[in-house]
């Protein structure tokens, strides 16, 4: 999960679904006895994390326990996607649930008996690697869910499709991953489900599952900005031209851009800035600074209107000062988009997995999801499990992201029985109204 102005607030209400999905004391009974296994899956991926495009271990771990369920298997899906096909006794709808693998580069310090010790070299220097954004519990939940859904096979009428996903932090510079990657690859092609779902864990009450209808998390776009200019002693700056004092006209130039030319009455954007860098001594002005930030929207209209605005704005402002800026923008992710009939046909399901935990409806989120990709394709839901200590208030958790990060492991039961409900609820009985977020 990429994160920027991460909200953690939730609406003070909860679903009532219509609908309660019945007790399955034999599944719950099933749900409960793999947890001790899930706990030390997830300790074990916590303490040997792996990088985006390097999950080499995590991988081989997650194919050794598909096999060993008796499921179809395919390995090496966008260099280290695992997908597990489990095709049930009788004929059906085909549904997805997804998991993802990639740790951070991030130093642990959560003194935690089982934190990570590995580093790794990133963008050119060693760091720490630790699973700081909760990848490993997905892992584990959806490892589970699998094991726990093996053993309904016979009474399935349907195939379910258990994706672990590589690089959903992003893919190393020059590669590429992901979802988008997998997709690529053919993921959906045989067999083509028609709906997929996933989960996050993040700061919360813990067991408790968040959710909302349409956009949940944003759309995400780096920039890129190159000043150009004229070096010249610092001195003598009329001699030159200084792209440094353009860059500082530039960053509160677009700054404004969102609070002043945008409605953001209509949907939230963000623009931050997240790196300026230029100049190699103190009494020379250089040729040129580079700058890098992040675009959250919910709008794919406002987005583009964002960039076209930022872009021209760049090249003016450049342009007065005499110098030239170059404007590039990448895309990571669309905007994370939960089909409104398939949500609301979730509900039930999703109130059965959290039981008295509850289900909170929660504000959108200017953090990204590469499942956007996926819900471009078919109609899909995503949601957030509550993973904080218990008795502790938000302000005291630490946030995804953070060398402090860990998971109440209680909670993650709540994410078994979320993705096991979920998938046998839709064969048992699939919405009839849904459709994938437009492109």
């Amino acid at each position: 999960m990429r994160l920027s102005l991460l909200s953690l607030s939730v609406l003070p209400f909860l679903f009532t679904p219509l609908v309660i999905a019945e007790e399955r004391p034999e599944l719950a009974k099933n749900i409960q006895n793999v947890m001790p296994k899930v706990i030390a899956w997830r300790r074990d991926i916590h303490q040997h994390p792996e990088l985006s495009n390097r999950e080499f271990q995590t991988a081989a771990k997650v194919a050794a326990h598909l096999e060993k369920l008796g499921l179809e298997v395919r390995t090496g899906i966008a260099h280290t996607g695992v997908v597990g096909i489990l095709k049930g006794a009788k004929p059906g709808p085909v549904v997805a649930l997804r998991a993802d693998m990639d740790a951070l580069p991030v130093t642990e310090q959560t003194g935690l008996p089982f934190a990570s010790k590995v580093t790794s070299e990133f963008n050119g220097q060693q760091t720490g690697v630790m699973h700081a954004c909760g990848h490993d519990a997905h892992v584990a939940i959806l490892m589970g869910t699998a094991e726990v859904l093996s053993k309904q096979q016979a009474d399935i009428a349907g195939t379910i499709m258990f994706i672990f996903q590589p690089a959903e932090e992003g893919p190393p510079a020059g590669e590429e991953g992901g979802a988008k990657m997998m997709l690529a690859e053919g993921l959906f092609a045989n067999p083509a489900p028609s709906a997929i779902f996933g989960l996050h864990v993040w700061p919360g009450e813990p067991g408790q599952l968040q959710v909302k209808t349409e956009g949940i998390m944003a759309a995400a776009d780096s920039f890129q900005i190159t000043v150009k200019g004229k070096q010249v002693h610092g001195s003598s700056p009329w001699r030159g031209i200084d792209p440094i004092n353009v860059t500082g006209q530039l960053i509160n130039a677009i700054n404004l851009i969102p609070a002043r030319q945008i409605d953001v009455t209509k949907a939230p954007a963000v623009v931050s800035f997240g790196q300026v860098h230029g100049g190699i001594r103190w009494n020379i002005i250089p040729d040129e600074v580079k700058l890098e930030g992040t675009i959250r929207t919910f709008d794919s209209g406002m987005r583009e209107d964002l960039i076209a605005r930022m872009a021209h704005t760049s090249e003016h402002i450049a342009k007065a000062s005499g110098a030239a800026a170059d404007f590039h923008v990448h895309n990571f992710a669309a905007v994370t988009w939960n089909d409104p009939a398939l949500t609301n046909w979730a509900m039930p399901s999703l109130q059965w997995a959290a039981a008295d935990n509850g289900v909170a409806s929660i504000k959108p989120i200017t953090g990204a999801e590469d499942f956007s990709f996926y819900q471009q394709q078919i109609p899909g839901v995503f949601f957030f499990l509550g993973i904080s200590p218990d008795n502790t208030p938000l302000s005291e958790v630490p946030p995804n992201h953070s060398p402090m990060f860990d998971v109440n492991e209680d909670a993650l039961i709540t994410g078994v029985r979320a993705l096991t409900g979920l998938a046998l609820d839709y064969l048992a009985a699939p919405p009839q109204k849904t459709a994938a977020k437009p492109k």
